[in-house]
């Protein structure tokens, strides 16, 4: 897989906003087969930092209703991205 594949979109919201600025961590949504280094490859290539920790987890996706009739949104996988101390990803910093 390529690094574009791996890494599907940052995460922003008020508790990945909260995490970039104290713990200089950052949230991406994921390939579901991506292991931690796949994933750590891919944030190194793409923006050119140096990854200190990878934490993952799996996020089960929620039952909607409409009506009578139920469905489910997809499952998809998380990381949280622990970057070196003085390094930032611009053009995420968001919210």
């Amino acid at each position: 897989m390529t690094p574009q594949e791996i890494v599907i979109r940052p995460l922003i919201t008020e508790k990945s906003h909260r995490l970039m600025t104290e713990h200089n961590q950052y949230s991406f949504e994921v390939h579901r087969d991506a292991t931690k280094i796949d994933i750590r490859r891919a944030v190194e290539a793409l923006f050119k930092v140096h990854v200190v920790a990878v934490n993952t987890l799996n996020v089960r996706g929620k039952r909607r209703r409409v009506g009578r009739f139920v469905g489910k949104r997809p499952d998809w996988k998380k990381a949280i991205v622990t970057l070196k101390a003085g390094e930032r990803i611009e053009g995420i910093e968001g919210v």
